[in-house]
């Protein structure tokens, strides 16, 4: 039987930007973004940043920019486990500053998994000539914990040893 999901993974994305499934946030953030590229472990996507999601200078707004890297980043760990997990740890840094109607490639790939935890790197570049806009890293898990521990171990040390 074949592993079907990265099309659940792609189609969980699509319903976000579409308003199907989610919160106002992810449709606001995502809405227009076209998924061109769904498989295990890889999702890449493109989008035309619209007016709404800019700030006071005409720039792509950078909680925008964090739900993005969030929600793509979900889906291509979806697309590998088949199910959404958690964040636990989320880091993104800024490059460049995108202005509305610029058009962007997004890839979010997973880069680690041991047991219930797993991890992605997202980068978000612009289309016309490839230079990076922002890079997010991301740590998931699928069990709940308490804060700071995982099994009776910290989580960093679990972390640490991926």
């Amino acid at each position: 039987m074949e592993d079907d999901s990265p099309q659940k993974a792609q189609k969980w994305l699509e319903d976000l930007a579409t308003g199907s499934a989610g919160h106002e946030i992810e449709t606001l953030s995502l809405g227009g973004m076209q998924v061109s590229h769904a498989h295990k472990g890889l999702i890449r996507c493109n989008f035309v940043i619209p007016k709404h999601l800019s700030d006071q200078d005409g720039n792509w707004h950078v909680g925008a920019i964090a739900t993005l890297v969030d929600d793509v980043g979900a889906a291509a760990i979806y697309s590998t486990v088949g199910h959404i997990k958690a964040s636990v740890s989320f880091n993104i840094s800024y490059y460049s500053t995108p202005k509305i109607q610029e058009e962007v490639e997004i890839e979010a790939k997973v880069v680690g998994q041991k047991g219930k935890l797993a991890s992605v790197v997202v980068e978000i570049r612009r289309k016309d000539n490839g230079r990076i806009v922002a890079l997010g890293k991301q740590w998931m898990t699928s069990s709940k914990i308490v804060p700071g521990t995982y099994q009776n171990k910290t989580l960093t040390s679990q972390v640490s040893k991926l």
